[in-house]
């Protein structure tokens, strides 16, 4: 899981680098910043912040005792150095909302998301879309699997050894 957190926050930097230099009406992007908000993506980004630290902490430490006491010691100042980031995704990910819908798309996208259904869908959405990729991966290698018996089937009937 924190393999696909940390490429879903790879994805996120780079869509936010390279999103067109478009500017959009600040309605449009206070109504993106209050929709982000409610949507609670800064705190699925905070989320990703363990991960990654969980990544570096071998790399930097090297299995060192020493290393390791005085990198747990600094996660409190790492924390705090990561806040910027935060906001500079909330942004971000605004500026592509109001890039892609007018400020009352997304007013009323934000009323659907501060509804009870919207929360639920909001709290239920990484779990379902692990679970639909997992279906995905299935019925792809399935399929993979009987196209390649099929055009296999095919080839050696056209005379060709397999």
């Amino acid at each position: 899981m924190s393999r696909r957190l940390l490429i879903i926050a790879s994805m996120l930097l780079f869509s936010i680098c390279a999103s067109p230099a478009q500017t959009p009406s600040s309605d449009a992007m206070t109504a993106a910043r209050s929709l982000v908000t409610t949507m609670k993506l800064s705190d699925q980004y905070k989320a990703l912040l363990p991960a990654i630290l969980l990544t570096l902490k071998p790399a930097l430490t090297q299995d060192r005792p020493e290393i390791e006491r005085d990198y747990d010691a600094m996660m409190p100042m790492i924390v705090d150095a990561f806040t910027p980031y935060y906001a500079a995704m909330v942004d971000g990910i605004a500026t592509i909302y109001a890039n892609n819908f007018t400020a009352g798309e997304l007013r009323e996208i934000e009323a659907f998301y501060r509804q009870p259904v919207g929360q639920k869908f909001l709290e239920k959405a990484q779990a379902i879309t692990q679970q639909s990729m997992q279906v995905g991966q299935d019925v792809n290698r399935k399929a993979a699997e009987d196209l390649r018996t099929r055009l296999t089937e095919a080839l050696r009937q056209k005379g060709h050894k397999l």
